[in-house]
């Protein structure tokens, strides 16, 4: 599934508008509708954001999960697990590393620890 599908799921399954996500992550409603649209990448920061509103982890958000959580709070750690059983190719990782630096140097990365640490 697609992130901007999640995104829409979450946001009609916590019975909330465009509008007040919005709100939620500082944009405008204009702008949200376009990440729920897949129109423009969320960055980073918006989708920790949501991710801790959610309750849900960054990665079912990403749609690279099915498991939200456990019932107690923590992670899924079968869903974690085989993702680290994964054999990548050399280059395969360095596209990826390349990829995750030119998203992280978008963004002040001493505001988004100190977001991360709350």
């Amino acid at each position: 599934m697609a992130y901007y599908q999640r995104l829409r799921d979450l946001k009609e399954d916590a019975d909330l508008t465009q509008k007040q996500v919005a709100e939620l992550i500082g944009v405008s409603t204009n702008h949200y509708g376009k990440y729920e649209r897949g129109e423009t990448d969320i960055p980073l920061e918006k989708a920790v954001i949501l991710a801790k509103h959610y309750h849900v982890s960054l990665d079912y958000l990403a749609g690279l999960t099915n498991y939200k959580e456990h019932k107690d709070g923590k992670h899924d750690n079968h869903s974690e697990n085989k993702f680290v059983d994964i054999k990548f190719k050399k280059s395969d990782l360095y596209h990826l590393i390349l990829l995750l630096e030119k998203m992280v140097a978008n963004y002040d990365m001493k505001k988004l620890k100190e977001y991360l640490k709350k």
